[in-house]
Parts: structure tokens; sequence; C-alpha cells
């Protein structure tokens, strides 16, 4: 099997990043713009520059059918942007919050999409045809803190929240008049807006640095501080969950994971490399590094001359540079993103790091 496909892009921190349906577009959040790579051959080459934001850049997320790329900062606003003949036209959305935007994803039906913010608030937003604007509502209660990420449900209304609050809650964004009503599941029959449909506290009390629903949106995965990941099956709206299951693991923190199918969960973080997980209602298990043990330095080092063994000696004071990881991620890794799936299942996936790279990956 072909090893990953690394695109450094630059020498600052990737935020966020997304790619577009036929993946020949790449959008990143690089400082206080979003920067639009385009695919040539191996590569890809720098297209264009979305600026609008006055400061950093925390999510970006281009809708897959409608093309349309929504982005949120640091300044407390959001921006759409869509496609025309002259560049992107960008909308500024009425988000009415007071502290700095921190996530933002669009629903599946990309209808609706939910910002989250530190003023303890998730703007559920969607476009208001009679006065031509993005509006938002405001899912508030309980959170108490700032909401770190957010994962939509396949119907397009339940929405999963983590916050530094240390819970990790699925609520009803339902718009009477822009969704379809829901059908029936374990989280819920009537699900009118601002129904909190489950509410998970981490067993250390740790931030929860992302959330995400398996495909069949049956079951609820968060990563926390303290470095496990927690694997959360429903019932019945509220009742007790059928099982809760916590994997605690000796790596640094997880920021970032994504379903592959219903019994693999592939995570990263501060380790620099994504992990998998594996399991089911009766239990998860930590299953090892996606990468190769074979990764360049991991083998025998290089026989070195004496001569240049005291050579570093007196330049450095140590014989060799180990500033050097053996991982292809050379910092935290911030986002790790379905690339390319069939029915939930991964055949790739891509993530992005504080070392300005965009790597590709083979689940």
């Amino acid at each position: 099997m072909s090893g990953p496909e690394v695109h450094h892009l630059f020498h600052h921190p990737i935020a966020d990043h997304s790619f577009s349906a036929d993946r020949q577009t790449l959008a990143v959040a690089r400082d206080n713009n979003v920067e639009l790579y385009h695919r040539s051959g191996s590569k890809f080459t720098l297209k264009d520059e979305l600026k609008g934001h006055d400061k950093t850049v925390t999510g970006v997320d281009i809708a897959p059918r409608s093309g349309m790329i929504v982005t949120c900062s640091q300044d407390r606003n959001a921006y759409v942007w869509e496609p025309s003949p002259s560049g992107w036209k960008p909308t500024l959305v009425l988000l009415r919050i007071n502290r700095a935007a921190t996530f933002v994803r669009w629903s599946p039906s990309e209808k609706k999409f939910a910002v989250g913010s530190g003023a303890r608030v998730i703007a559920v937003c969607y476009f208001e045809e009679e006065n031509d604007w993005w509006v938002s509502k405001h899912l508030k209660k309980p959170i108490r803190s700032t909401v770190t990420s957010l994962a939509w449900h396949s119907n397009s209304v339940l929405i999963a929240a983590g916050s530094t609050d240390s819970h990790a809650r699925v609520f009803s964004g339902y718009i009477k008049g822009i969704d379809a009503r829901p059908e029936s599941s374990v989280w819920g029959e009537k699900l009118p807006f601002n129904t909190v449909c489950g509410e998970y506290l981490n067993d250390s009390a740790g931030w929860i640095h992302d959330v995400a629903f398996s495909p069949s949106g049956d079951a609820l995965a968060f990563a926390a501080h303290d470095s496990s990941i927690t694997v959360v099956y429903p019932s019945a709206p509220e009742q007790p969950p059928k099982a809760m299951i916590n994997v605690s693991t000796q790596m640094l923190p997880f920021t970032s994971l994504v379903w592959n199918g219903e019994s693999e969960i592939v995570a990263a973080g501060h380790d620099c490399e994504p992990y998998r997980f594996r399991g089911s209602q009766n239990g998860w298990e930590f299953a090892g590094s996606v990468e190769a043990k074979s990764r360049p330095g991991m083998g025998n080092a290089r026989e070195e001359s004496a001569l240049n063994m005291f050579r570093q000696m007196d330049l450095k004071g140590k014989t060799k540079d180990d500033t050097q990881l053996k991982t292809t991620h050379q910092n935290t890794i911030s986002t790790i993103r379905a690339y390319d799936e069939s029915d939930g299942a991964l055949r790739q996936f891509s993530t992005s790091g504080v070392d300005g790279r965009v790597v590709i990956w083979n689940a």
C-alpha cells in the first residue's frame, strides 16, 4: 500500500481545512484569511484568497453540492462565500455573539450551518428568502463554557457539541419551514429547537476537543483533554445510554476524530500522528498507529564517521539532530476529516496541522 500523500503548503499553522466534493479544491484557514488551493497533477497550487475577516480564521467548510464556503473567525463573524463570474462573493452572517466564533460546519442538507463560540452559544444559521440574508437562532442552555467542536447528524436536525465545560451534548437544531420533520430515533421523537437529547460528562472532567456521530447516527464519540476517547450508545429519549465506553490512553490528547464505518474511529492530535480505535457496543480498544513502522528514521541509524561525530559534538554539543520527528506531521494535528468515503466507510482521510501540512492517508 502506498504511503500518505503529503502537501507542505507553508510554515504557518492550519486551524482547519476542507476539500471540495471533487477533491480538486482545498480550503485552508491561515491567519486572517482562507487560502484556496487547486490540484495540479500531484500538487496543490494557490489559486485564490478569501479576505474579509480581520482576526484569526478558526473554521472553514465547503458545501459538497453547492460549493459554497462558510468561514468563521475570532472577529465574531461568519461569511458565506458564493462563486460568481467575478470571483467569490461574501455575505456577512448575523451571528449575534459577543465572543470569538470557534468552529463551523454545514449541515448535510446544506440549508443550514452551525457556528460554535466562546459566548456559550451555538448559532444555527439559515437563509431567509424574504429578506435575502442569513440569520441565526441560538442554542444556549445548558452550555456553560466555550464550544470547541460541532458535528451534524445525518438528518440535518441533531447537532452534537463539545465544550470546555467537559460535556458533550446533543441538541435539536430543528428550524420550522427549513427542515423536514425528522424520523424518531434513539435520540428522540418530537424535537423542537433547543431540545437537549443527550448530555455526557467526561470521566476526568477534561475539555472536549471533538465530537462525531457514527455513520448511522446511533452512536456518538468524543475526544477529551485527558487523552481518552468516549463512545456513547443511547437507548431511548430521557433514558440512560445502553453503553458508554471510555478508552484511556497514554498518548497526548487527541484534538480531532472521524468514524470509519460503525466499528472504527481514527483520532489524531498532539502526538502528531493518527491512531485507530476499534470496537462495538460491547467494548472499544486502542488499535495502534495508522503510520507504518518503517518510517524514515525508524530503522538503523546511518553510520557516522568518527570525524563527523566529533564535528557535531563540537558545534552542537550532540552527535545527532533530534529535532526531526519520526512522523509525517512535524507538529500537532489540528483537524482530521473524511476525504474519500462510501456509505460511511473511509477509503481515505485527510489531516492538517500546526506544521502547515495537509496529508491524505489511506484508511
